[in-house]
């Protein structure tokens, strides 16, 4: 496996991958699935500030990804970001998503940042334990906050401290 910046050209790839989470699962709130030119605006519009990193199997297929994105809005937040990781279904149990967050961890405290956030759309035993085995730690639950397929869902909220610094310098851009 070979983890690497994704290219707009791992847009269709992506797309494949999101498109039954968000089909058939609550994991991702969104209700239909972007096609190959939305996710390709995505990964364009991410990448000029945060990573964005796809795993690619031994036949060089993308079979994961995971992305780094604005936390909040307000300036003072800039240190902080929310990851996500998506892995193809019959890749999955196989250690991808670790491996991309490993990296994708890694690469977040080289910028700069500070701290971590997930959210995790409930229930996703998968999720929650790569997180927890990444060192994330849950801090809360937002309670009936999304209603998919015809029911609510809660959000779990995990935070991962990346590194600790008094007074840190402006995190740098991951395209600049």
């Amino acid at each position: 496996m070979n983890i690497r910046v994704a290219i707009l050209n791992d847009a269709e790839a992506i797309a494949a991958i999101y498109a039954p989470i968000v089909s058939d699962t609550a994991i991702s709130f969104e209700l239909e699935p972007p096609g190959t030119e939305e996710m390709r605006g995505r990964i364009r519009d991410t990448i000029a500030m945060y990573p964005w990193l796809v795993s690619v199997d031994r036949s060089g297929a993308v079979d994961g990804y995971a992305y780094a994105s604005r936390h909040r809005e307000r300036a003072a937040y800039r240190w902080s970001v929310d990851t996500s990781a998506y892995v193809r279904q019959d890749s999955r149990g196989q250690g991808v998503g670790k491996r991309l967050y490993r990296e994708l961890l890694a690469e977040l405290v080289r910028l700069g940042y500070c701290e971590a956030f997930a959210g995790i759309a409930l229930p996703n035993a998968g999720s929650v334990a790569l997180h927890r085995s990444m060192e994330f730690e849950h801090i809360g639950t937002y309670r009936r906050v999304g209603f998919k397929h015809g029911t609510w869902h809660d959000v779990s909220w995990w935070q991962r401290p990346l590194r600790v610094v008094e007074t840190p310098a402006p995190p740098i851009t991951f395209g600049g």
